[in-house]
């Protein structure tokens, strides 16, 4: 899922996917360096003098005396706190010698592989004392650049697991960085993702034994539906599960055809996904189906559970925000979590606790903590949020007409805006808010450019002199407006933003033109634009240095941005 389907959570809680922009400075994965001053090109120039010593000889003698008969003694693989330490020359060796093999690709300096390195350790000390065959290693990777080529790797850490020797086709590891999440994913690959279940005394005790177990009932072990549920099995960390064939337990649990069932000890305490006869077992719906009802009607908000409300791929969320501090507050869970089980799997139902460490949840909705207790809407795709039509008490009633109401389009969204400034426009800059901006950004005799940013936003801190020196440049052309909005606390109706800094022009005229700036952010070829009547001469791409993400060009619709 991209960043438009978890607007209001941090990306640090989550790894982030290869190909997304990270949501705040410091991404989960670092990209791999290329081009002049990297590690391969260091290596290309040490080629010639290392030929030269490998010519002269031990002190430059000339070649040893090595017969033609004689092979290298085999090298061995150095460990580091029960990690395989691997190389260009033992990677090889390492497949030959173990047949389940996780490879961690990392950079020295990559914060992100120091904070994996302790949890990557437990994982293989918890192995090592089950005796598994499993084994976990590393690669430095800016000191083999012909296994970061030949891996494709272009981000760190990345972890990537070898079956059988297999050196072709690794299985690439995206799931959690918690020591146990990483060898219960190992434990999965080499050996049952299930546990076989023969009789209820078993059954019961699986089940007792978490909050949540899936068991499969299927009539013919040998059938691909089989397959599919263990295949989802080995990625589906957070919940337990087992499969039979036997008749017994068919009739013990009231089935007659085969079913998944998803067992837990809170809510309606079980639900069915029965098999369909004719297509079988579809992964993505089965997944879906166990995401949904795996989760309390009611959630609260926190690190621990945010990656689950987002995965479970619920398009419309409902928040109550309260202070779990105060007993009026947290009475008015029991109306809301009542109100919850008929939009089981069309409203998420989720509790934020105000008083926590969701400052910028309160941020994204506009939300001060003194509002609570209050209750807002939003679409995860849209990104539409709802407010109710007035401010009554909590309750299973209400909440239940307001979700019925913004469902059936009964109520229209807020955006955001912060007050408009008393001397929003003595600056050379002029400052825009929500309230103000289509005024401004509309005004048929002016020209207007802006720049909508993010407080936080590196590159647009960076492009900020520039633009500060074209606002005084064009300070005495009255038909000439250059400002700034921050759009992480203000949203207009005419378009969203999603990503920062974008930089768009509204020439003067009807029609509410807007032209959407894409070039090198300077002083020179901001005027140019400008003068130019919002067009550019045709020239040579240029690039512009942009850090975390790689560059690319800076006229590139593609250019990286730190997104929404």
């Amino acid at each position: 899922m991209g960043g438009a389907l978890r607007p209001y959570l941090p990306c640090y809680q989550n790894w982030v996917p290869r190909g997304c922009c990270c949501l705040v400075p410091s991404p989960l994965i670092c990209p791999r360096p290329t081009g002049p001053g990297t590690a391969m090109e260091s290596q290309l120039l040490l080629v010639p003098f290392l030929l030269l010593l490998g010519a002269l000889g031990p002190r430059g003698q000339g070649p040893g005396p090595r017969g033609p008969s004689e092979e290298p003694p085999e090298e061995e693989v150095p460990e580091e706190d029960g990690i395989l330490v691997l190389s260009r020359r033992t990677l090889g060796l390492a497949l030959r010698e173990h047949p389940a093999l996780l490879v961690e690709f990392y950079a020295p300096w990559c914060g992100h592989c120091k904070a994996l390195a302790p949890e990557y350790s437990k994982a293989a000390a918890l192995l090592a004392a089950e005796s598994a065959k499993t084994r976990l290693a590393k690669v430095d990777g800016p000191a083999e650049p012909e296994l970061t080529e030949e891996f494709a790797v272009t981000e760190y850490p990345t972890l990537k697991f070898f079956r059988d020797g297999n050196r072709t086709h690794p299985e690439e590891y995206t799931g959690p960085r918690e020591a146990e999440s990483i060898a219960e994913w190992l434990r999965r690959r080499v050996g049952s993702s299930a546990t076989r279940l023969e009789d209820e005394e078993n059954t019961q005790a699986l089940i007792d034994a978490q909050d949540v177990v899936v068991i499969g009932f299927f009539q013919d072990l040998q059938d691909e539906d089989v397959a599919t549920f263990l295949a989802l099995a080995q990625d589906a960390l957070d919940m337990t599960f087992g499969l039979t064939d036997r008749p017994q337990l068919f009739q013990k649990f009231g089935l007659t055809k085969d079913t998944v069932v998803l067992f837990k000890k809170f809510d309606e305490g079980r639900a069915d996904f029965p098999v369909d006869e004719e297509l079988g077992l579809d992964q993505g719906d089965l997944s879906r189906f166990l995401l949904i009802h795996s989760m309390h009607l009611v959630t609260e908000f926190n690190s621990q559970t945010s990656p689950k409300i987002f995965a479970a791929r619920i398009l419309n969320h409902l928040l109550l925000f309260i202070n779990q501090t105060l007993a009026p507050h947290r009475e008015l869970l029991a109306g809301f979590g009542e109100a919850a089980p008929p939009f089981r799997g069309q409203v998420l139902f989720v509790v934020v606790d105000v008083g926590a460490n969701n400052n910028h949840v309160l941020q994204y909705f506009g939300l001060k903590a003194e509002e609570a207790p209050t209750l807002r809407f939003i679409n995860m795709e849209t990104t539409k949020k709802y407010t109710p039509a007035d401010s009554g008490p909590v309750t299973a009633a209400s909440v239940t007409a307001f979700c019925h109401a913004v469902l059936g389009g009964e109520v229209k969204p807020y955006l955001l805006s912060q007050e408009v400034p008393p001397d929003w426009d003595q600056r050379p800059v002029k400052t825009l808010v929500g309230k103000n901006f289509e005024q401004v950004a509309f005004d048929e005799t002016k020209n207007v450019f802006i720049k909508f940013y993010a407080p936080w936003c590196t590159h647009c801190k960076e492009m900020a002199p520039a633009w500060e020196a074209l606002a005084e440049k064009y300070r005495d052309h009255e038909d000439i407006i250059i400002a700034e909005l921050d759009a992480t606390a203000n949203e207009l109706e005419a378009f969203a933003v999603h990503g920062f800094p974008t930089l768009k022009y509204f020439p003067a005229g009807p029609g509410r033109k807007v032209i959407e700036y894409k070039s090198a952010r300077d002083l020179e070829t901001f005027s140019k634009f400008l003068d130019s009547g919002g067009k550019l001469p045709v020239e040579e791409p240029t690039e512009e240095p942009l850090a975390p993400i790689p560059e690319t060009p800076a006229n590139s619709t593609s250019e990286p941005k730190e997104e929404l």
